[in-house]
């Protein structure tokens, strides 16, 4: 069959209605990136698809197809712990969020594949006083690396110097962190000690994780390029006591 992939590992990180009672689904798979299949029927009351084609379910998925829509022709559910405690139910909507509106088609990224395994992995085994952000931020930075977004914690690009204790730095999300007083600064006031903690992994410490926030808040905003996050406003209204969103 021309065209067709078989047993490929894959997520599903969107989906909709479509044509009666077939359904539009985006993919996240190993070898090929982000992808859009039909699904002929899933939508349908005795079709099993439906109940398969869930988000954070790893599947094994057969298609064909020559152009950018392809059509599903099989799909096998793997076992794996499901995300059922909101924060992380939450925070895994919006990682798929991110794929489904930034990820290019068919751009395969094995690495982020890789990290998305580790992020829901991470998020189904967090109990209720754990928090969330470290998770993210985690992935957020993958995530970026893998679109040509990388940059060093540490280094300060438009000076060629190491960041400081106690010095106070910007970042521009096509520059990395610079000087404070670097030309197409979007985040200032970045504490130097903060930056230092980060380049060393450090994402639980209360203000070095603060600071992670800020940078990759208008990292995440630079690379959507103004699409809305649907998931930000879930968690503004059902995490609301805690004040915290991605």
């Amino acid at each position: 069959m021309k065209g067709a992939v078989q047993q490929e590992p894959a997520y599903v990180i969107h989906r909709r209605p479509w044509r009666e009672t077939t359904m539009l689904v985006d993919l996240f798979t190993l070898n090929h990136g982000r992808m859009s299949l039909v699904a002929r029927g899933a939508n349908s009351a005795k079709s099993p698809l439906k109940a398969q084609l869930q988000p954070f379910q790893p599947l094994l998925v057969d298609w064909t197809g020559k152009s950018d829509l392809k059509t599903l022709v099989q799909l096998e559910v793997r076992s794996a712990p499901l995300l059922t405690k909101p924060r992380a139910l939450y925070s895994g909507f919006y990682l798929n969020e991110l794929l489904q509106r930034v990820l290019p088609v068919a751009d395969p990224h094995q690495t982020l594949f890789a990290d998305y395994i580790e992020s829901l992995q991470a998020l189904t085994a967090l109990s209720s006083g754990d928090d969330v952000e470290p998770v993210l931020r985690r992935f957020e930075i993958g995530f970026a690396a893998a679109l040509g977004y990388q940059f060093a914690w540490d280094e300060v690009t438009d000076t060629g110097l190491s960041v400081e204790p106690g010095g106070r730095y910007g970042y521009d999300p096509l520059q990395g962190v610079v000087s404070g007083l670097a030309p197409g600064v979007r985040v200032s006031q970045l504490p130097g000690e903060d930056l230092l903690a980060l380049a060393a992994g450090d994402l639980t410490s209360e203000a070095p994780r603060r600071t992670a926030k800020r940078v990759m808040r208008v990292l995440v905003d630079f690379l959507l390029q103004g699409k809305p996050l649907n998931s930000r406003s879930l968690f503004s209204h059902s995490v609301s006591s805690s004040g915290r969103t991605p």
